[in-house]
């Protein structure tokens, strides 16, 4: 189980996540633990809760671990929703128009933190 990071800790380090790569962290947010989905993009990284809409299961096959569509978007493992990368829209799938629930993040200092 990933340790669970407050806002005044970092979540990550940056160079932990493979670029273009995915990692899940366990953040509180809003004073509940949750589990989030991190992507990496360069030197940018995004994040979302580990929620899929459709069902409100986790998003990862495995903890951790990620499918990505031939297309490059995050794919539910439950129920194959796709999600894009960039702006985390469901594309295609049972919850078509919907969308995962960012999580705002920072990077500074080689390091991932919660903005």
């Amino acid at each position: 189980m990933p340790e669970l990071h407050s806002p005044d800790t970092a979540l990550i380090a940056l160079d932990a996540i493979a670029d273009a790569g995915f990692a899940e962290v366990e953040a509180c947010i809003d004073g509940d633990a949750e589990s989030v989905v991190l992507y990496r993009d360069g030197a940018q990284v995004r994040g979302w809760l580990n929620i899929c809409p459709h069902a409100g299961r986790r998003l990862d096959w495995a903890p951790g671990q990620f499918l990505r569509s031939r297309e490059g978007h995050l794919v539910c493992a439950a129920h194959g929703a796709s999600f894009s990368l960039d702006t985390g829209d469901c594309v295609a799938g049972p919850c078509r128009g919907d969308r995962l629930r960012p999580v705002p993040l920072q990077v500074r200092d080689g390091q991932v933190w919660l903005a």
